[in-house]
C-alpha cells in the first residue's frame, strides 16, 4: 500500500504526518526532523495530507477539541489498548499513568503504560501529552516538556479552564 508523508505547520512547532493512500493516519511525529528517512518508501505530497494539516490549524485555532481521523497505528495489542484508552481522555484534562493503568484492567501497568505511551507512533493526535506523573510532574514526552506544557496551556485555555495538572 502506498505512504504519503509531509510537515504538518503549527504555531506550536513544525510536526510530520504519514497517511496510507486511503487518507488513514499511520503515524504523526513532534518533530520534522529527519522525517524523510522515517519512511523512505513514502511520497512527500503535501495534497495528501491536506485533512490532516486542516485539523491541526483547527485544534490550534482553538476550533477542534477532537480529531475525526481514521487511524491506523502499528504495535503490540497492549500499546494499542493504551492508544485507545489515551483518546478517552477529555479535551483540556490530564490523567495519570496509574490512573490509565487502572482503566485498562491492569492497575499494576503504570511503568508499562508508561512505555506503551512512549512509544505511541499517533502523538497529538492520540493525546499522550495529557499524560502526567502520578505526582503532577510534567514527564517525558517526544516533542519535549515545554511542548507538552504548551499543549496543555492550550487545551486548557480553550477549554475554559484553569491549568492544573491534576485537572
Amino acid at each position: 500500500m502506498k505512504r504519503y508523508w509531509h510537515t504538518i505547520e503549527s504555531p506550536f512547532q513544525t510536526f510530520a504526518a504519514w497517511v496510507d493512500e486511503e487518507g488513514r493516519l499511520l503515524r504523526f511525529y513532534l518533530r520534522a526532523t529527519g522525517a524523510a528517512k522515517v519512511d523512505p518508501e513514502a511520497e512527500k505530497n503535501e495534497k495528501k495530507l491536506t485533512h490532516v494539516q486542516r485539523q491541526v490549524t483547527q485544534y490550534a485555532n482553538g476550533k477542534r477539541q477532537t480529531f475525526d481521523f481514521e487511524l491506523m497505528p502499528e504495535g503490540p495489542d497492549f500499546n494499542k489498548r493504551v492508544w485507545t484508552a489515551l483518546r478517552d481522555i477529555p479535551f483540556g484534562t490530564t490523567t495519570s499513568y496509574g490512573a490509565l493503568a487502572k482503566k485498562i484492567g491492569h492497575p499494576e501497568a503504570a511503568r508499562a503504560v508508561g512505555a506503551a505511551n512512549g512509544a505511541n507512533p499517533i502523538a497529538l493526535i492520540v493525546p499522550c501529552h495529557r499524560v502526567i506523573g502520578s505526582n503532577g510532574s510534567l514527564t517525558g514526552y517526544a516533542g519535549g516538556l515545554p511542548l507538552k506544557r504548551k499543549l496543555l496551556e492550550h487545551e486548557a485555555r480553550v477549554a475554559g479552564t484553569r491549568f492544573d495538572l491534576f485537572g
